[in-house]
């Protein structure tokens, strides 16, 4: 099985069931395959050859689902970029995947002719709207041709994806996940989360990413449930979508919750009948946020775990049975995890080290770079830079990024711990600590906090706070209250961009 094979094996099952809605538009399982055999055949007529990569910058869209697919189908290997990406980060990833073909839309011609000459690999790039002229090839063209249904062998150690890491330091690393990875990732996610064709998935998770890949885009497919997509994010538009088109799953990072809890006042002006289970992955789940989302929404919200390597879901808690908030959960049937020390030796239960991940859905390596996948894989296990700690259950918790743990004369402090303290303030909506420099302390933790609207308090209110909960040492020194927290493009904190902003003295006191 590939996952070019999911939607094939949906249309054969559901032809004429809703496969997509995108606003108005509906894309039935039978018309999506037809599309995608037409773009997949278009593709190979262009000369792509088998395990050659094609780059996909688009949002979140009906075509990324049909050039995901046909580029899968085609033999192809795909490498989702981010629209917010600028001409010079097109241009390494274009260059380090040596990207052959790329498929894009008319308002990103521009940059792409921009960098197109210092790209010696890219060969035609594919374009929706407007009109072919020369290596410039338009996408609509493609679509219109009928095709024979494609059929290319694909091996399951082939790549079906190379998804570029946001690195954190140096730059980012292309992560090789072959369809063997995300075909076994998919199915034991969706027997760990209990989901079938019944369900109508929304997906407003940005589709370059791995989690809206998985979850959001092959999880359903392969299930043969509907996807209803949404461009961009905002919470009332959300609520007001997931009524209209009945949908039963959303999937979201922790800060869409937040957004949701403090800007929406009263959820009872939305209908959502329909929607019976809430997913949350990318980053750590504030408990108090969980809390507060359940009691006012009254659905159960599953938080799972893992990082782009692990295709990305690598554990999370089950639907039925012990579900523990504060937890990502059980290992997924098939993978095995442990946490080791800085001399990679396995700790005991319930202490805190280095989260690993053994299984079949662990990436095949980074792209043109041996070095950094053997310091990733060390023993055969990827080292998830994630600290955290497995209980007597078998639950794992993620206490914070390996490289966000503060030192605080000499002790260990999380800043998820902290974070975790500050959002049960009933004025905080979103909370982010990090380290600062100390003459005396080395570092010090300092809290930013965006304050719920039409609540007031002062810095000295939550270092109180903090100080009547936790041990002195982890308490923030300082607070600045902000207007909004610096977020990466999938929504989470983005902690680097505050360090940095913090360093210029652009975050206040």
């Amino acid at each position: 099985m590939s996952v070019a094979s999911f939607l094939r094996n949906g249309a054969r099952r559901f032809p004429a069931k809703v496969a997509l809605y995108f606003g108005e538009e509906r894309i039935t399982y039978s018309q999506l395959d037809r599309e995608v055999d037409s773009l997949a055949r278009g593709l190979l007529d262009l000369g792509l050859q088998h395990q050659q990569r094609v780059a996909v910058l688009l949002g979140n869209c009906p075509d990324f689902f049909r050039a995901y697919f046909a580029i899968t189908r085609a033999g192809g290997t795909v490498i989702p970029l981010n629209p917010l990406f600028k001409g010079v980060e097109i241009k390494y990833i274009l260059n380090d995947g040596q990207v052959a073909i790329l498929i894009t839309t008319r308002s990103f011609l521009p940059v792409i002719e921009g960098v197109w000459s210092q790209i010696s690999s890219l060969q035609k790039v594919i374009v929706i709207g407007g009109e072919t002229e020369g290596e410039v090839v338009t996408w609509d063209d493609l679509l219109a041709r009928p095709a024979e249904p494609v059929v290319v062998e694909i091996k399951e150690d082939d790549i079906a994806a190379c998804l570029y890491t946001s690195g954190t330091t140096g730059k980012p690393k292309g992560a090789m996940l072959s369809h063997g990875n995300l075909v076994f990732d998919t199915l034991a996610t969706a027997e760990h989360i209990e989901v079938g064709p019944e369900e109508n998935h929304l997906c407003v998770l940005p589709l370059f990413h791995a989690f809206a890949q998985t979850v959001c885009m092959l999880l359903p497919i392969y299930t043969g449930a509907s996807i209803t997509i949404m461009a961009q994010f905002r919470p009332d538009s959300v609520l007001k979508e997931i009524g209209a088109k009945g949908v039963t799953l959303f999937a979201g990072v922790p800060a869409m919750y937040a957004a949701i809890l403090s800007t929406i006042t009263d959820p009872r002006a939305f209908d959502l009948s329909s929607l019976r289970l809430c997913f949350s992955g990318g980053a750590p789940m504030p408990v108090e946020i969980m809390r507060l989302f359940e009691e006012q929404y009254g659905i159960t919200v599953i938080e799972g775990n893992g990082p782009t390597e692990t295709s990305p879901v690598a554990y999370a808690n089950p639907l039925h049975g012990v579900r523990k908030p504060g937890s990502v959960g059980l290992p997924l049937k098939g993978v095995r995890v442990k946490i080791v020390d800085d001399n990679d030796q396995e700790l005991p239960v319930d202490t805190v080290g280095e989260i690993c991940v053994q299984g079949p859905n662990v990436m095949q390596g980074y792209l043109n770079q041996p070095e950094a996948t053997a310091e990733a894989m060390k023993g055969g296990w990827f080292h998830t830079g994630d600290l955290g700690k497995i209980d007597a259950d078998g639950y794992v918790y993620i206490v914070d990024r390996k490289k966000d743990m503060l030192i605080i004369g000499g002790l260990n402090v999380y800043p998820r711990e902290v974070e975790e303290c500050l959002y049960q303030h009933p004025a905080v909506a979103e909370a982010a600590v990090i380290g600062v420099r100390d003459a005396l302390r080395g570092e010090i933790p300092k809290a930013f906090i965006v304050l719920r609207p039409g609540r007031k308090a002062t810095p000295r209110e939550f270092i109180t706070f903090c100080r009547e909960r936790l041990a002195n040492y982890k308490c923030p020194r300082q607070v600045a209250l902000v207007e909004s927290l610096p977020k990466t493009v999938t929504g989470k904190i983005d902690k680097k961009q505050l360090r940095e902003a913090n360093s210029m003295g652009l975050t206040g006191e």
